[in-house]
């Protein structure tokens, strides 16, 4: 028997699993690959040169996907920046190729009145309850809520999946998803036990076979525990979990031992472009890339289907053995 939730329900897929936005990552190799097995995958889209370069990527998606196969949406992260993407001009093409679900982070304003004009369904993206209870208001339909454990940008506040799940169960009057630090069923069963609507993964997904990164990473995950990955730029508000590798273990030494310490200290280590080449290459020292604290939960390389079909019977299982532990007053 399926699991069934509002993220099910509302747009349709089979098991409520989520493949977020990932920079260098989420390209169609894995996104339609998430898609085939029932759940829903996001392309990322400033992965992508230019919007037109997205609708190319979008097509070539919808090109790998089977008949059988569910939707997929496409990830706008919207962040501070020296030179902004035009972000109404990446959401415009994902409308004009038929996209119905889109993840947001940073601040949504700029495109959700557009977004919500075209009957968009939005899940943002957020590392804070007060971030999600004004992204509510906003208008947005659903939160993917993010722990500290996540790769990637957790925020300054340190506060766990399992704190930010339970306020959200409180005091959010919609959907919500959790994320940050998940990669196994007992943790899915976990969530929904707390009022999520689904879970949503990143390096749990990056660590499969269509996932496009370079086999040596994936290996590398697999060999990682929780305590290999650094939290660094904190001392510029902007911090990010990363592998523990020699670029970033360098970052960090140099922000928290430099007196009067400047981004631009640590700009040549933190290069985007430098982080792109370890996937491409599989020298996971070549410079900083993200991993999860969940990375000491993932044993293997599975296939997208093999995973999510994984997950979904340990979650049913555990959810049946929770169940079990309520004894009614005639068992007593």
């Amino acid at each position: 028997m399926p699991i069934k939730t509002w993220l099910t329900e509302t747009l349709g897929i089979q098991i409520p699993l989520v493949q977020g936005g990932m920079m260098w990552v989420g390209k169609a190799e894995l996104i339609s690959a998430v898609a085939n097995s029932g759940c829903l995958g996001f392309l990322t889209a400033l992965t992508q040169p230019s919007p037109e370069a997205l609708r190319q990527e979008i097509r070539r998606c919808k090109s790998m996907l089977k008949p059988s196969a569910v939707q997929f949406g496409v990830n706008i992260t919207l962040l501070p920046a020296i030179v902004k993407p035009d972000y109404m001009a990446y959401a415009r093409v994902a409308v004009e190729e038929g996209i119905r679900v889109i993840e947001t982070a940073g601040d949504p304003s700029p495109i959700l009145q557009f977004l919500k004009e075209n009957g968009i369904v939005v899940i943002h993206k957020c590392v804070a309850l007060k971030h999600a209870l004004r992204a509510e208001k906003l208008g947005v339909d659903a939160i993917s809520i993010d722990g500290i454990e996540c790769a990637g940008h957790g925020g300054e506040y340190d506060t766990t999946s399992l704190m930010l799940l339970s306020l959200c169960a409180e005091q959010l009057k919609i959907p919500y998803l959790a994320s940050g630090g998940f990669a196994n069923g007992r943790q899915v069963a976990a969530a929904l036990a707390l009022g999520a609507a689904g879970i949503n993964m990143g390096t749990r997904w990056m660590c499969t076979v269509e996932s496009p990164i370079h086999q040596n990473v994936k290996e590398t995950i697999v060999k990682a525990t929780e305590h290999d990955t650094v939290l660094c730029l904190r001392k510029f508000k902007n911090t990010s979990r990363l592998h523990k590798n020699k670029v970033s273990v360098e970052v960090h030494q140099i922000e928290n031992t430099k007196q009067d310490v400047e981004f631009k200290d640590v700009a040549h280590l933190m290069s985007g472009k430098r982080g792109a080449g370890v996937y491409e290459t599989g020298d996971v020292d070549a410079g900083v890339w993200s991993l999860g604290m969940c990375a000491g939960l993932i044993h293997d390389i599975p296939t997208c289907e093999d995973l999510a079909k994984r997950l979904e019977r340990e979650a049913m299982d555990t959810l049946s053995k929770t169940n079990g532990l309520v004894v009614t007053e005639a068992k007593l």
